[in-house]
């Protein structure tokens, strides 16, 4: 009698051992898949900041370009001497 009920006890704490060990598997399946699509979001959103400061340095690079630059003044001779 004493060792049915001890197997019955191994028996259920075997289950629940098996039963923990699972739902660790699935949490650390959950978890792995959690920090895949981090990984991957994180991937995308700094290849768009680098495309958008590219994208502004263009801009920048285009508009210093086109605008004319000012001409310096030049100080008559006289006023040369005299400083």
């Amino acid at each position: 009698m004493r060792k049915l009920s001890n197997f019955k006890a191994d028996q259920h704490f075997t289950s629940t051992g098996k039963k923990d060990h699972q739902a660790l598997k699935e949490k650390d399946k959950a978890w792995q898949a959690l920090m895949q699509k981090t990984s991957r979001l994180k991937a995308l959103r700094e290849a768009k900041e680098a495309a958008d400061r590219e994208a502004a340095a263009r801009e920048a690079a285009a508009t210093a370009a086109a605008a004319p630059v000012p001409a310096k003044k030049k100080k008559p001779k006289a006023e040369l001497q005299a400083d």
